[in-house]
């Protein structure tokens, strides 16, 4: 006899609460997602096909110390099981959707507390010193990933522009693309996607900005074509698609913590010790398991190397 068993974590959980009040509203405005790509189920379709075009190969990058010893999820899994709710809220939309996403040409801008602001093309980004990082990805919806990324410390780029003392934190704002991105059509989050870090927390050696994945460069779907990596904290942190970086003096509001500041906080460090006010953090599953069966670690196991960034700080307050 076929059991169906209950999710982990129904979907209703997964969304905020204020957004799945709005459902209704949602789901009027969602007639927009099928016209994404090709439209309605020939989307998906043409998804698919853009995927089994040929990849674009990174330059010559070396292993990192840094990388855990665990085995990576395949790049089938990484690029298939997706968050990027600006091509849709479920897991598989931005597979299906953010082909249409135009990476050329693409540039970030540096500004703000700086005293050599700059402009770097997405071909500056990959002159940088590329090394292979795998990480462990924990989502804050209670699952996680070890993913091989390719990229470059963020220190690496902060130096070039030279930070003033007045720089205490950085903003990361995110691509805005009306025509290929069907998802900012609805009222989900404020747009572009704004993410932010402590200023020590982004000169941290293990903060990168990946432009790869295993030895190709970021699918569209992950991030492309540079995106924001910080592995002890929960994966919304980590931005995607970046196209401004700013160097400030107060702490910017992130995108989430806009949307339901009740659920999600600026700092948003894994931590099995406090509970998302409507689900437990303290076990996680491994995709592609079903189960959480998995004990969250604090800092999502990175704590040696991060611990010290929060000394004498309260962490259930400072969430």
């Amino acid at each position: 006899m076929l059991i169906k068993r209950r999710p982990a974590i129904p979907p209703s959980e997964i969304t905020p609460a204020g957004i799945y009040a709005r459902r209704r509203e949602l789901l009027r405005a969602a007639g927009v997602l099928a016209a994404a790509g090709a439209g309605g189920l020939l989307s998906g379709i043409a998804a698919a096909q853009a995927q089994k075009g040929p990849a674009e190969k990174l330059p010559p990058f070396r292993k990192s110390s840094f990388s855990t010893n665990e085995k990576p999820n395949s790049f089938k899994d990484v690029s298939s099981y997706n968050n990027y709710y600006e091509f849709g809220t479920n897991k598989t939309d931005p597979a299906e959707n953010a082909h249409a996403l135009k990476v050329r040409p693409w540039t970030v801008v540096v500004e703000g507390d700086v005293r050599k602001p700059r402009t770097f093309g997405i071909e500056d980004l990959l002159k940088f010193p590329l090394e292979e990082r795998i990480y462990r990805m924990r989502c804050v919806e209670a699952w996680s990933m070890v993913i091989p990324w390719v990229g470059f410390e963020f220190n690496q780029l902060a130096r070039l522009v030279e930070p003033t003392g007045k720089a205490k934190f950085v903003e990361f704002v995110t691509a805005l693309q009306n025509d290929t991105m069907p998802g900012v059509r609805l009222p989900i989050l404020k747009w572009p996607y704004t993410e932010g870090l402590r200023i020590d927390e982004a000169m941290h050696p293990l903060t990168i900005l990946s432009v790869g994945l295993y030895d190709q460069m970021l699918p569209n779907q992950n991030g492309a074509p540079v995106r924001l990596v910080v592995p002890w904290k929960y994966g919304f942190k980590s931005g995607k698609s970046i196209v401004r970086i700013r160097f400030v003096e107060t702490q910017p509001k992130i995108a989430w913590e806009i949307a339901a500041p009740h659920e999600y906080g600026f700092y948003s460090n894994v931590n099995p010790d406090v509970d998302h006010p409507r689900w437990s953090q303290k076990t996680e599953k491994r995709l592609p398991a079903f189960f959480a069966n998995r004990k969250t670690e604090l800092f999502n196991g990175y704590g040696d190397q991060v611990a010290s960034l929060y000394a004498g700080m309260d962490l259930k307050k400072f969430y």
